[in-house]
């Protein structure tokens, strides 16, 4: 009789058991830039990459020291947060500061933590170390990247026994930029959260899982990420710039890949209705999804109808909607159901459903602690066994937000978590009104309006400290923030003062302000003892009863944005101009992209202020690096458009070089993949792979070039020469192969030259015809063998033939000058015993590659493409 394996402990356990079983099913799969398969990890080998950093993580950290996670959402990040978990360390995962700048929430949590390791990529490194330079506890902390990691031994893992209760991270909350909290989440929390979004959302391994959303975040981390892994699904994941671009590519994903689920923000579903045109939305197959979650900010039954109407032609289903219900405090999960968000009735709030298995859900008096009866609001109290343990280091707030008592109860009376949510149980079902604290949500963020006063104060020298107000306001069904602050009795300037306002909010919090309200000295409501009514100032300010100086809302923010004009040129065109005009003729053209992004009309942009003060936030900043890039061929980093830079200044960096060329530039080296790992194929290559598969025996795309040397030649020499050729141009050294259909290009570990020499006594060139021939056609194996070959015959001491063939998927006639000229520079060099001069690749076809994804998917691709499609179309 089999004996009945034990139940896991941990999610690295359930790893370990997938692995053991199907160490060669798919797991996860990533895209570059929401397009193109770059990498996958099967569940054996993600249990040993895991496995391998958990064992090199051991030797800097003992059994529950702390590691932070500054990494981007990616392999990394997954294989990391495991690693921790597998050692028996406690992760803390956080977002990676912008650039070299200070990141206030970051070293606040980085103290509070008190790290033995921070762990983020060799290329990050140099960046966020300086913004957590002199925290406090740091100094002792040992920095890391997960490429230093990845290839440790995992053999020296001493294996670890964590219960339920051991600690597996701790998920911070978005708090205030002075105490951010930091919620114990312990193995148990984690596993019974995992069970219950499993049968909640039907979940098998024949599940397909798309996500987009950050993966520090809970949502990303355990929804997205890590449910997959328990359940055995597949998940293909983006980065959340990658969605934030183009928002079509989320629901090309799940068109792509057949999903079953995918979800996100009620923003998002919203996004998607305002974004995806028409003809986009047509060549979309949404009809295998059949769970679209909504949640982490209040489900609004308007964008459900939009979505549903604007996507019925694609496939999607009504039904298929998930409103769901949760915080960190509980893990993840708490509520879902899909029954709720199909009922009908169009004036009804949503319904965020039951709670699942062993969660109890209690509607209670927040002052007297009692229970209300069905149908009546009160805070919604939450017990079971996903609740997480506390706040780490918090011992007050953790007992007032994790150890709630009802009043008056019979038997089971508690604890309780306390939300600060408010609600209702109708029906069994539980319906969220509101919030009892004053939290501030946009776009699926949490902001504490404190930290945003806070900043507004800040900005500008005619505001009274501690007399302002944050919150938000719902317009066009959508949380918009409004700020209220009191003026100086003598201030003057007052929309100098608004923008001072609004570029600080963007800078520290990415937050876009849609009205900024300046008040006479008192104007603000307070209690007796001084606390600011953020509520009450809501309301005052919903029925006009303030003492206004003035109201600020950006030019023309609710008119249509003007449509870019014509005609838009390239770098090229512009050279043309004098040097003094360029600037400011670039700038005029960025004008049309800011105004495009920021829904603004043309006029209303001023390219000399700030972006930020003009409201530019994370999303606009994103569409307007969309469609930076997509018309000159530029990147701009997010964290630039962020710091305040104004269309002049963007203008002259991107003249100057200071912009990221997708042929070149500090970038390419993150792009280039690393050997062992998958990446694209051009569109070209695409064809070349597709012909070679077609006729395998075909040598049609070899290029081929003899030459006669009438001299001595060094062997060894012209051997080195190669070898150093090989490693100076990445496409010498790829192989190719397919991947559940879709080819791709690994990059070999080390030269794998193929060269060889032999020697023809007295033959002639004529009588070496058939062997230059018969290699020259020799068709190439495009997944065994190099893609180069050279031949050298030696008739004399100094008479050789070399033969050179090259694949055309690796090279063109171009390209091929380009090598020999390079060769024929390094065997000089090996010959005199001199370093070759060559001067540095300025890019690398990785690069282009994925320009070039990145191009034919952005609105001037999509133009392309539909100009093609309809000069093709017939016969």
């Amino acid at each position: 009789m089999e004996q009945q394996q034990p139940a896991p402990r941990t999610i690295v356990e359930v790893l370990a058991e997938r692995a053991h079983r199907q160490p060669d099913r798919q797991v996860y799969t990533f895209l570059q830039d929401g397009e193109t398969e770059t990498a996958g990890l099967t569940f054996g080998a993600l249990d040993r990459r895991t496995r391998a950093i958990a064992a090199a993580l051991q030797a800097h950290a003992g059994s529950g020291d702390r590691v932070l996670l500054l990494l981007p959402s990616g392999p990394d990040f997954i294989t990391a947060f495991l690693g921790c978990l597998q050692a028996g360390l406690i992760a803390v995962p956080a977002f990676p500061p912008p650039r070299r700048q200070p990141d206030p929430r970051l070293r606040v949590i980085a103290a509070d933590a008190a790290l033995r390791v921070v762990l983020t990529t060799a290329a990050l490194l140099p960046k966020v170390r300086p913004a957590l330079t002199g925290v406090p506890g740091l100094e002792g902390a040992v920095w890391l990247s997960v490429e230093e990691l990845a290839g440790h031994d995992a053999g020296r893992l001493r294996e670890t026994a964590p219960t339920g209760d051991s600690l597996a991270f701790l998920q911070y909350t978005s708090g205030s930029t002075s105490s951010p909290k930091g919620v114990m989440v312990s193995h148990g929390n984690l596993l019974h959260n995992e069970r219950i979004i499993q049968q909640a959302f039907g979940q098998t391994e024949d599940s397909v899982v798309v996500g987009w959303l950050p993966l520090h975040h809970d949502m990303g981390l355990i929804g997205t990420v890590l449910q997959p892994l328990y359940t055995g699904a597949h998940c293909i994941l983006m980065s959340p710039v990658a969605f934030l671009q183009q928002p079509v590519r989320w629901l090309r994903a799940i068109s792509r890949y057949r999903a079953t689920t995918s979800g996100g923000p009620n923003f998002a579903y919203d996004l998607c209705t305002r974004k995806v045109s028409r003809e986009q939305a047509a060549e979309l197959d949404l009809s295998s999804w059949s769970v679209a979650f909504n949640g982490a900010e209040p489900v609004r039954r308007e964008t459900l109808e939009r979505f549903a109407e604007a996507f019925a032609p694609s496939g999607f289903r009504r039904q298929a909607f998930y409103p769901c219900y949760g915080l960190a405090e509980a893990t993840l999960f708490v509520a879902g159901s899909a029954s709720a968000s199909s009922d009908g009735e169009t004036r009804r709030p949503v319904a965020y459903g039951t709670a699942w298995d062993g969660q109890r859900l209690a509607i209670v008096d927040p002052e007297s602690g009692a229970e209300r009866a069905p149908g009546e609001e009160g805070e919604i109290w939450i017990a079971g066994p996903s609740v997480a343990a506390g706040y780490w280091n918090r011992p007050e707030e953790t007992a007032d937000t994790f150890r709630a008592m009802l009043a008056g109860a019979a038997g089971d009376n508690g604890p309780f978590l306390r939300t600060g949510d408010l609600g209702f149980v109708d029906g069994g079902e539980l319906f969220v009104t509101g919030r009892l604290k004053d939290l501030i949500i946009l776009r699926g963020r949490n902001h504490y309006p404190q930290d945003i006063e806070l900043t507004v104060e800040r900005s500008h020298p005619a505001l009274r400290p501690g007399c302002g107000a944050s919150f938000a306001v719902e317009m066009d069904g959508e949380e918009r923030l409004v700020v209220l602050q009191e003026v100086d009795r003598h201030a003057t300037g007052f929309d100098a003062i608004a923008e001072a306002v609004r570029d600080a909010v963007a800078r520290e919090h990415e937050a876009r302000v849609h009205e900024v309200v300046l008040l006479r000295a008192g104007g603000v409501l307070k209690t007796s003892s001084g606390k600011v009514q953020r509520r009450a100032c809501r309301t005052a300010y919903l029925e006009g009863r303030l003492p206004v100086v003035v109201r600020n809302v950006p030019a023309g923010a609710a008119a249509e944005a003007e449509e870019p004009g014509e005609p838009w040129f390239g770098l090229d065109g512009l050279t043309a101009l004098p040097p003094e005009q360029r600037a400011a003729a670039f700038a005029e053209l960025l004008r049309a992209a800011a105004a495009r992004a920021l829904s603004l009309p043309l006029a209303s942009v001023d390219p000399s202020r700030p972006l930020t003060a003009l409201g530019l936030d994370s999303l606009s900043a994103a569409a307007l690096e969309q469609e930076v890039e997509a018309r000159t061929g530029l990147r701009v980093a997010l964290p630039d458009l962020l710091q305040g830079i104004s269309l002049e200044g963007l203008a002259a960096d991107l003249l100057a070089g200071r912009g990221r060329r997708p042929d070149g530039g500090a970038e390419d080296e993150a792009l280039a993949a690393a050997p062992g790992e998958e990446s694209p194929l051009s569109w070209g290559q695409r064809a070349l792979w597709f012909l070679q598969r077609r006729e395998p025996e075909s040598a049609a795309y070899n290029l081929a070039a003899a030459v006669v040397i009438r001299s001595q030649l060094d062997v060894a020499a012209l051997r080195r020469a190669l070898e150093a050729l090989v490693t100076r141009h990445a496409s010498l050294r790829v192989a190719f192969g397919e991947l559940r259909g879709e080819p791709f290009q690994r990059l070999r570990r080390g030269a794998g030259l193929d060269f060889r020499i032999e020697r023809a006594p007295g033959a002639m060139v004529e009588e070496l015809r058939p062997r230059l021939r018969a290699e020259a056609f020799r068709p190439f194996d495009l997944a065994g063998e190099p893609v180069l070959r050279v031949r050298v015959w030696e008739t004399a001491p100094d008479r050789h033939v070399l033969l050179w063939v090259i694949h055309h998927i690796a090279a063109d006639f171009t390209s091929m000058t380009v090598l020999l000229r390079d060769l024929d520079r390094l065997y000089l060099a090996e010959t005199g015993g001199e370093p070759a001069s060559l001067p540095p690749l300025s890019w690398g076809y990785p690069a282009f590659v994925r320009w070039q994804e990145r191009h034919l998917a952005s609105a001037a691709g999509e133009r392309s493409w539909r100009y093609w499609r309809e000069r093709l179309d017939g016969e």
